[in-house]
C-alpha cells in the first residue's frame, strides 16, 4: 500500500486526489493532509481518511480545528512551518504537491529533502527555483512526476524516447473563457464572467492564469525545468477543444500526443500509481461525435501574460519568481475588483522591469525574489487602484 501525503487537500486536486484514494482504499493510504484556511473541509477529510497528521498555514485555523478534534488521535499542526513538517512526514511514499501559488515552494522542497517522490501539480515550485529543485531531486534521489495535464502529456508522450532526439514540444491551451473577446472588451470582463471556463473546473485564481494565458506562460517555464528542454524548443498551440493534452515532435517529424477527455483525475492517478494505471472508468473519447478539433496560434496581443513567461524565462535568474509573485498579487487584486483584467499584464510587466535579476542558488534567493516581488506589485496595484 502506498503512503501519501497531500499538500493542499482542500483545493482542487486535492478533492481529486482524495477522490481517488477512496475509490481505491486498498492501493493508498492518506498519511498527512495539509491546507490554507479552509478547517471545515480538512475536518472533513481526517474524520474520513484519518492521517497520521494535518496541518493549516493558518495557524488560528490549525487552532480551531485542534480544538473541535481533539479526540481525532491527529496530530494537527499550524503555520507554514508545520505544512512542512507533514510534507517530510517519515515513511511517506508520495507526497501530492497542489498547494496553490509560490506558498508551495517551501513543503515541495521539504519533502524533495526528505527524499520522498513528488507529484507535482503545483507549478509555481518549479517556475520559482526550477533549476534548484531539480539539483535537490537529483541528489536526493527524487522523482519529480507531473500532474498538470499538459506536462503528463509531454512525460507520456517522451516515455521509451530519447530526449535529444525531441525537436520541440508543443504545450496546447483551451484559450480560456475569453478566448473569443477583443481586447477593448476584455477591458470591462468582470472576474464572475473570466472564471466561467468552457472545459475545465479548477480553482479561482488558475481559472483566472487560463483566462489571461498566464498559466501558459508558467508551464513553459515549468516545462523547461521538468524536461530539460530549452525554450527554444517550447511551444504553445491553443485547441478550444481540450482532448490533446500537449505534443511532442521529434526530430525524424514524428508527433506524439496524449488524448482524452478534460477530467484531472486521469494526470492525478497516472502519477500516483505510476508506471501503472488505474482503472478510472471514464466515458469513453468519441472523436466521432466531437467531430471536430479546431487549432489556433496564441495571440500575444491580447494575451500578453504568456509573452511575459517566455521572457522571464530567458531573463533567468530571479525573474521568473518574479512574474510569478506579481501575478499572485494582480490576480487577487483583480478577483477582489481592485483593478481591471488587463492591469494584471501591466502589474506584472512593471514589475519584472524593475526588477534586477540574480542567480538563485538557494531557497533564500527564490523567497526574497518572492517577497521584493509580492511588496513591488503591492504598491503598483495601490496605484492602479487609485488611477
Amino acid at each position: 500500500m502506498k503512503k501519501i501525503v497531500i499538500l493542499g487537500s482542500t483545493g482542487s486536486i486535492g478533492t481529486n486526489t482524495l477522490d481517488i484514494v477512496a475509490k481505491f482504499p486498498g492501493q493508498f493510504q492518506v498519511v498527512g493532509l495539509t491546507a490554507g484556511t479552509n478547517d471545515e473541509r480538512l475536518e472533513e477529510q481526517l474524520r474520513v481518511f484519518k492521517p497520521a497528521a494535518v496541518a493549516l498555514s493558518d495557524p488560528a485555523a490549525a487552532a480551531r480545528l485542534r480544538a473541535r478534534c481533539q479526540e481525532a488521535g491527529v496530530e494537527i499542526l499550524p503555520g507554514p512551518d508545520g505544512v512542512a513538517q507533514v510534507a517530510r512526514w517519515p515513511g511517506t511514499d508520495l507526497v501530492i504537491s497542489a498547494i496553490v501559488g509560490g506558498a508551495g515552494l517551501v513543503p515541495t522542497l521539504a519533502a524533495i529533502k526528505a527524499g520522498t517522490c513528488v507529484a507535482l501539480a503545483n507549478k509555481e515550485p518549479m517556475v520559482m527555483a526550477g533549476a534548484l529543485m531539480q539539483e535537490e531531486a537529483r541528489a536526493h534521489g527524487v522523482t519529480i512526476l507531473p500532474v498538470d495535464s499538459e506536462h503528463s502529456a509531454i512525460f507520456q508522450s517522451m516515455k521509451g524516447h530519447r530526449r535529444e532526439d525531441v525537436r520541440r514540444l508543443i504545450l496546447t491551451a483551451s484559450g480560456g473563457p475569453l478566448w473569443e473577446l477583443s481586447r477593448d472588451q476584455m477591458r470591462d470582463v468582470k472576474p464572475q464572467q473570466a472564471l466561467q471556463h468552457p472545459n475545465w473546473k479548477m480553482g479561482a485564481k488558475i481559472t483566472i492564469d487560463s483566462a489571461t494565458l498566464m498559466n501558459k506562460g508558467l508551464e513553459v517555464v515549468e516545462a523547461r525545468w521538468l524536461f530539460d528542454i530549452p525554450p527554444t524548443q517550447i511551444e504553445v498551440l491553443v485547441h478550444r477543444e481540450s482532448i490533446i493534452h500537449s505534443l511532442v515532435e521529434y526530430v525524424d517529424g514524428s508527433v506524439l500526443a496524449q488524448l482524452g477527455l478534460p477530467d484531472m483525475r486521469t494526470p492525478i492517478s497516472y502519477a500516483m500509481n505510476y508506471p501503472a494505471r488505474l482503472p478510472l472508468e471514464p466515458p469513453p473519447l468519441d472523436l466521432a461525435r466531437i467531430g471536430h478539433l479546431s487549432f489556433y496560434e496564441p495571440d500575444h496581443v491580447r494575451f500578453p501574460c504568456l509573452g511575459l513567461g517566455y521572457e522571464a524565462l530567458r531573463t533567468g535568474g530571479t525573474m521568473p519568481a518574479t512574474l510569478n509573485a506579481a501575478n499572485e498579487v494582480a490576480v487577487a487584486a483583480y478577483l477582489e475588483e481592485k483593478i481591471g483584467l488587463l492591469d494584471i499584464a501591466d502589474v506584472i510587466r512593471a514589475a519584472m522591469n524593475a526588477h534586477t535579476p540574480h542567480e538563485v542558488r538557494t531557497l533564500e534567493d527564490a523567497l526574497e525574489a518572492d517577497r521584493w516581488a509580492r511588496e513591488k506589485a503591492g504598491a503598483l496595484v495601490r496605484a492602479a487602484a487609485r488611477s
